[in-house]
């Protein structure tokens, strides 16, 4: 099995060598390998710099010419990879690459869709914003009633995705959205999402943290457009393949 790392960053200098080289020392579980993509999206405070001064063969950096969003990094990095599975990386130390042979395993155990890591599964909560906890729980709850999940952290930054299943969606947003959309589409297409408890260590504005309040009312409007059909879920060309897979899985 192949995992494509997929690490996607903005103006990220102060982390993202530390990042990539957190993300390379991992030991993954018996059977799987790795590839690590780097989608810069057109960082102006040096990251793309230090991406370049890497001179890592084991990297893969891809430059974009502009700024697009994270989605459209997240969407970069689908239509490149070689792996069985994808897992996002934020460029920040909000999330630990050191916990991606868990989601291996998991895949290994279940052959899941879709897994995601839940920073509240264990009890052990940790926001430094009260509207920022607030509003993942209220977008939880919206995508368990409009989608049939089960849920506690939609808004998860480490989602990992099989391969066939991630690139037979349509997705369409460019930014913050798709971490809304993407599950939206795996549970319209009637795929299951599994979770699993990871670490989190939250960053203020200060330090950098993008996410703002506006974020989250353009993801209520992506949840209310996917659930009313107003984009198809399912790429035209693989349509047919997906409902296969889903009736052999």
């Amino acid at each position: 099995m192949k995992l494509s790392v997929i690490i996607c960053c903005y103006n990220e200098a102060a982390t993202i060598q530390q990042v990539v080289q957190k993300t390379k020392v991992v030991t993954l579980p018996a059977g799987w390998e790795r590839e690590i993509m780097v989608i810069d999206n057109f960082s102006t405070d040096g990251t793309r710099d230090i991406l370049r001064q890497l001179n890592d063969p084991d990297i893969r950096l891809i430059f974009h010419e502009r700024n697009m969003g994270k989605g459209m990094s997240i969407r970069t990095g689908i239509a490149h990879m070689t792996g069985d599975y994808l897992i996002i990386q934020d460029a920040d130390l909000e999330y630990d690459p050191a916990e991606h042979p868990r989601f291996c395993r998991k895949a290994d155990e279940t052959h899941a869709a879709a897994i995601f890591g839940s920073r509240v599964l264990d009890g052990d909560v940790k926001y430094e914003y009260t509207h920022a906890y607030l509003g993942v729980r209220f977008l939880t709850a919206v995508t368990n009633l409009l989608f049939g999940g089960h849920l506690t952290d939609v808004a998860t930054a480490t989602k990992m995705v099989r391969a066939d299943v991630v690139q037979s969606l349509n997705l369409t947003t460019t930014d913050f959205n798709l971490d809304f959309e993407l599950p939206d589409k795996i549970l319209l297409a009637g795929y299951q999402i599994i979770e699993i408890p990871i670490t989190y260590n939250p960053r203020t504005y200060e330090e950098g943290k993008k996410i703002k309040t506006k974020d989250g009312i353009r993801a209520l409007f992506t949840m209310l457009r996917d659930r009313l059909g107003l984009t198809p879920v399912l790429k035209p060309d693989t349509a047919v393949n997906t409902k296969e897979a889903m009736q052999n899985t």
